[in-house]
């Protein structure tokens, strides 16, 4: 690790060290590795009783900038009562952009009106942004949708922002014509960066590029999280100019897939038929791979449902018809048809697009809620046609208990709030773990006695009750002592967790803590407090 006194000195000679503009591979270098930085404290502490440290990098070392970025954390730290709260927001709101943009270009032109037309119609042009989960030198279309998110209401006032959304959209256009069952993705051509390997030994078919995919696990939810991105930038933002030629080939690209998951393991005539997705990994971890030679279970006819290999865990799924990322993809067919109604552009796939989300619904709804003996009517977290369910959740989002954030139900929907304590009980899924220090949903990602953060704030995010939300966040903020959100906890120990940065994990805390300051603003800034809302 190089020393801030030298990245002080390359800083007085003119370097700069964000997305987008000139730096020089010198100062590159001389920045500390985040996730070394990030596994040990940093001056300032917040002086609340945890004494949070300071975790964001460097200015020079920051990854890109906002200025819409740092008024709302002015605005929001010195509102809040809690020291310790205030410095976790003051690390996780722009964790993201100081950490995970490898690569950003605006791709601005002075180019005729005819150039345009050619951009428009060929890969890597105009904006473009790479952005990775953290730790890891790849993004995935679920992690990167998410990580923007938070910053979707600023960009229409924000033109950097702006372009580094529009420029996220377009990348992923580009990796779902390239290789839509996969998930991450390695660095664009144009960025000149390094691709790596995952280290893993996969049979896949349909084959992939490796310089182009960092892994191919087939996840739904990764192309629905494709669409929520655009549809996001276009509800906070009213810009329409993502809807490129290369964007419709996506969108088209992305159908073909729907349609080809939607197919049974048996036809009409009860004869197998191939899947024209498979997935083989050499691994001792059942979760990591396919059974049936690559095929999974078998799923049954006539369910309307879109089968997906993959959780967004990037574990492997029991019964390929899993419910959340179907809800999903349901809410986010029918916004991309209201996108395309609204600025008048082909009406044909607009109503395609409204009756394949209508018809996913009903399935949802048909096919996921089932009787439970104890909670009632819940939604399943897996099925597959033949009656076979799976009770569980997992803290990964599109989950069960994000329906409510997906825009799937309503938060007070009679079969929700069954599912939701169906879900927040031991008794009720496996995967709800609690211990001595912590408690939250985990998952077989990390293990039995690991909960995720995450499965907190998202607990917080859909409910209306002050004490749940209030228990839910202060978990967080408790287990939080590196001044940064973990991917997992231990339940008996909070000292020992999975990764110290986890740009997803601490999106989604930011996210929450906005929300509460809209909604409830005298949890975090005291009584008789004014609500914060970005505008």
């Amino acid at each position: 690790m190089r020393s801030l006194s030298l990245l002080i000195t390359l800083t007085s000679l003119g370097a700069k060290g964000v997305a987008g503009r000139d730096e020089p591979s010198i100062l590159r270098r001389a920045c500390p590795d985040y996730t070394s930085y990030s596994s040990t404290g940093h001056a300032p502490y917040s002086g609340g009783p945890l004494n949070l440290p300071f975790q964001r990098p460097a200015v020079e070392c920051r990854t890109f900038a906002s200025s819409a970025v740092e008024e709302v954390i002015d605005n929001v730290t010195s509102r809040m009562v809690d020291k310790d709260m205030a410095q976790l927001f003051r690390n996780a709101f722009p964790n993201t952009l100081d950490t995970t943009i490898r690569w950003h270009t605006n791709g601005t032109s002075t180019a005729t009106t005819s150039r345009k037309t050619r951009r428009d119609s060929a890969q890597w042009q105009g904006a473009q942004t790479f952005v990775v989960t953290g730790d890891i030198n790849a993004e995935w279309l679920r992690d990167s949708t998410n990580q923007l998110s938070g910053y979707q209401a600023l960009a229409k006032k924000d033109k950097d922002l702006y372009n580094l959304i529009l420029g996220a959209i377009n990348t992923q256009a580009e990796f779902v014509i390239q290789s839509p069952y996969c998930n991450a993705f390695q660095p664009p051509p144009p960025s000149g960066i390094q691709a790596t390997s995952n280290g893993q030994k996969d049979t896949v078919h349909p084959a992939y590029e490796p310089s182009v995919v960092y892994e191919c696990k087939y996840e739904l939810d990764s192309l629905a999280n494709f669409l929520a991105l655009g549809n996001e930038f276009y509800e906070n933002t009213g810009s329409t100019e993502f809807l490129t030629s290369r964007w419709y080939l996506a969108l088209n690209t992305l159908l073909n897939v729907l349609d080809a998951q939607s197919q049974p393991t048996f036809n009409d005539k009860l004869q197998y038929v191939q899947n024209q997705y498979t997935f083989q990994r050499e691994t001792t971890l059942g979760t990591e791979t396919l059974n049936l030679a690559g095929i999974g279970n078998p799923l049954n006819r006539g369910t309307g449902l879109i089968r997906s290999a993959f959780r967004p865990s990037d574990d492997a799924t029991i019964l390929g018809f899993f419910i959340p990322p179907n809800a999903m993809m349901s809410v986010q067919l029918k916004k991309t048809a209201n996108l395309l109604q609204a600025v008048g552009g082909q009406a044909d796939l607009a109503s395609n697009l409204q009756t394949r989300g209508e018809n996913l619904e009903q399935a949802v709804r048909k096919h996921g809620i089932v009787h439970h003996d104890k909670y009632g009517d819940v939604y399943a977290y897996e099925v597959d046609g033949y009656g076979s369910r799976i009770f569980m959740d997992d803290a990964n989002v599109p989950s069960l208990l994000s329906l409510p954030l997906l825009g799937f139900v309503d938060k007070s929907d009679e079969v929700y709030q069954n599912t939701r304590k169906m879900i927040l009980d031991p008794d009720g899924n496996p995967y709800y773990l609690t211990g001595s220090d912590f408690h939250g949903i985990g998952g077989p990602h990390i293990g039995l006695q690991n909960a995720w953060p995450m499965s907190l704030l998202v607990q917080a995010l859909t409910t209306d009750s002050t004490s749940e939300i209030l228990e839910s966040i202060n978990l967080v903020r408790n287990s939080s002592l590196l001044g940064l959100v973990h991917e997992s906890i231990d339940v008996n120990n909070i000292k020992d967790y999975t990764r110290p940065w986890f740009a997803w994990a601490n999106s989604v805390f930011a996210q929450t803590i906005l929300k509460v300051a809209a909604e409830q603003p005298a949890l975090i800034f005291g009584d008789g407090a004014e609500p914060y809302v970005i505008s």
